[in-house]
């Protein structure tokens, strides 16, 4: 296949997965939020993450970014990018971090809990600053918890999704992205 039909067939999988996950976060956001105000399931993250493990990083990111201010801008709520972006971001980054440091070390499922409770503690730390309430830190044991159970579902389905994929395989794409990126670094 030539580079432009490659290119081509990457933005097609991307709009994909970022439309995928923008309708996920539009239906989520219309269900009542669960233990706590604002809580959801993040079922959204499952294809920022698959992005993550398809492609790299880079690809990972603009799916979170663009799902998160269109997504924004969907529900008529600003404050959701204040949240949502920051923590996205700051989840995607340490998803990214441990994918290609610490796997296979660690499991598809630990990096999507990781992933999911940063979100989490960095959502808390914003509406923190924002509203100079110390007093929401004292939620941060259940944001805890649900970032478990939500990473725990995140990743459930992640390896769902990829389980038809021979670990083998698995692990070369992901050993390739490493040797890659650490290829730019010099």
């Amino acid at each position: 296949m030539s580079a432009g039909k490659n290119a081509a067939k990457k933005i097609a999988v991307l709009a994909i997965l970022t439309a995928l996950s923008l309708i996920t976060f539009i239906i989520e956001s219309l269900f009542p939020p669960l233990i706590m105000p604002g809580a959801k399931m993040g079922l959204a993250n499952v294809f920022s993450f698959a992005a993550l493990i398809m492609y790299s990083p880079i690809e990972a990111f603009a799916v979170v970014a663009i799902r998160t201010v269109l997504g924004a801008l969907f529900a008529g709520n600003f404050s959701a990018v204040l949240y949502s972006f920051t923590g996205g971001i700051v989840s995607m980054a340490i998803s990214s971090v441990l994918m290609y440091t610490a796997y296979p070390r660690i499991s598809v499922m630990a990096i999507s809990v990781a992933g999911a409770v940063a979100h989490n503690i960095t959502q808390n730390i914003v509406f923190v600053f924002l509203s100079g309430s110390v007093l929401m830190f004292g939620y941060m044991p259940y944001l805890i918890l649900l970032g478990i159970l939500s990473g725990a579902i995140v990743g459930g389905v992640i390896m769902l999704v990829f389980r038809g994929v021979p670990k083998n395989v698995f692990e070369k794409v992901i050993f390739e992205r490493k040797k890659k990126i650490k290829e730019e670094k010099i």
